[in-house]
């Protein structure tokens, strides 16, 4: 009995460790296209052809769904209570992710993006901890564009710092079937996401 229970130790040596699962957001607000806009939808400042929406995080793809207004309402909150814890949860998740600083032939970093596989990344806009990350390397007030749910770039304020890659942005809202917004967002400390135009031509 003995040198069996030595034979399973040793055997659960070289097991995997396991993982704990991370748990599905609850907390997110999705930025869309105005013309898919939802009951519980809202309208940044400065918005013409953007809603932010409550929603959740799904096992399955498209991996985000809006809430529902009655499943919104067992919640307990309102949308402005919802909106600022969102903001707290993506600042958890900013945590957790690194940006790419992408250069120019001068090797000044031109603009940062995080992208991947998640639909999450375009709901880190709501994060108040964004714009103080790249303070040192940007300014106080950085611009931001969200042109699918799988990307959020972040360029200096300055129209000139973005002028090369408007055609980019533009292509990618247009092309993704999870397009988010077609819109510039500028982001400041303590202050709320505000849109200053559009990258559309």
């Amino acid at each position: 009995m003995k040198s069996l229970l030595l034979a399973v130790l040793a055997f659960s040596t070289f097991l995997p460790a396991q993982t704990p699962e991370r748990r599905l957001e609850i907390l997110l607000i999705l930025p869309e296209p105005k013309v898919l806009s939802k009951p519980l939808s809202f309208s940044p400042e400065g918005a013409e052809l953007t809603v932010f929406t409550p929603a959740k995080e799904l096992p399955e793809v498209p991996g985000i769904m809006a809430y529902p207004e009655a499943e919104f309402k067992k919640l307990g909150l309102s949308i402005a209570t919802f909106t600022e814890r969102a903001g707290k949860a993506a600042d958890r998740r900013l945590t957790t992710l690194k940006p790419d600083l992408i250069k120019g032939p001068d090797g000044q970093v031109q603009y940062a993006v995080y992208r991947g596989d998640s639909p999450l990344m375009a709901s880190l806009i709501v994060a108040p901890s964004l714009p103080g990350l790249f303070e040192k390397l940007f300014g106080p007030e950085i611009w931001v564009a969200i042109p699918d749910r799988h990307s959020l770039y972040i360029f200096p304020a300055k129209p000139e710092a973005l002028a090369e890659f408007t055609a980019d942005l533009a292509s990618r809202f247009r092309t993704d079937p999870r397009a988010a917004s077609p819109e510039l967002f500028s982001l400041k400390k303590d202050t709320p996401p505000r849109v200053i135009g559009s990258f559309l031509p």
